[in-house]
């Protein structure tokens, strides 16, 4: 589990494609201390198990499953990805509890810039539109943000200096494809109230 609470970025070291499995090495730097062969590590939102580590250098394997649903398929060596380790107990929950299991990606369709924050536009996918809410939780790209305003077509998020300071959001432009997750409460709940013939919420 995780708090999308981004420790930082990291920069992809080398991309291998073998056997249907996409190889990606990462340099994790400080976030390698005290990491383990079989840990959870999420990258951009996406909840990835180490498979090697050699110094500050992790390799983690992606399917096409997970190539085809996020954004780990159209990373490049040289870019820079979203670091969180897994939440450990008597850790500080200072975001919402995720999974890192990807809903779905989406486009960015608007991109402003004021004062030092950002107010982006994403998509809102007919997958995801019933979930989104205006002031709900989401995660982006592993981040846990509040949801703005929310049409059929996209719903808003203001983004301030220090999250900027720490993740990738900041360099992503209109077009660009971010990582959606909803958080399993919002989910179990307008489910259940789908089920019961609620509608959306």
């Amino acid at each position: 589990m995780f708090t999308g609470i981004v420790a930082g970025t990291a920069r992809v070291l080398a991309i291998e494609e073998e056997g249907g499995v996409r190889k990606i090495n990462i340099d994790l730097g400080g976030f390698s201390e005290g990491l383990e062969i079989g840990a959870s590590v999420s990258i951009d939102g996406v909840c990835m198990t180490v498979a090697h580590i050699n110094e500050n250098e992790a390799m983690f394997e992606a399917i096409d499953e997970t190539l085809e649903r996020t954004t780990l398929g159209q990373i490049e060596e040289g870019s820079y990805v979203n670091i969180e380790r897994s939440l450990k107990f008597g850790d500080e929950l200072g975001g919402h509890m995720i999974s890192g299991h990807i809903m779905a990606k989406a486009r960015i369709t608007e991109r402003v810039e004021r004062e030092g924050n950002l107010h982006i536009l994403i998509e809102n996918l007919e997958l995801v539109r019933p979930f989104v809410m205006e002031k709900g939780f989401i995660a982006i790209d592993g981040m846990s943000l509040t949801v703005g305003e929310v049409t059929n077509e996209d719903f808003s998020l203001h983004i301030i200096p220090e999250t900027l300071r720490v993740t990738t959001i900041g360099n992503k432009g209109v077009g660009s494809m971010v990582n959606i997750e909803i958080d399993a409460r919002t989910q179990a709940i307008v489910e259940t109230m789908m089920r019961g013939g609620g509608g959306h919420p």
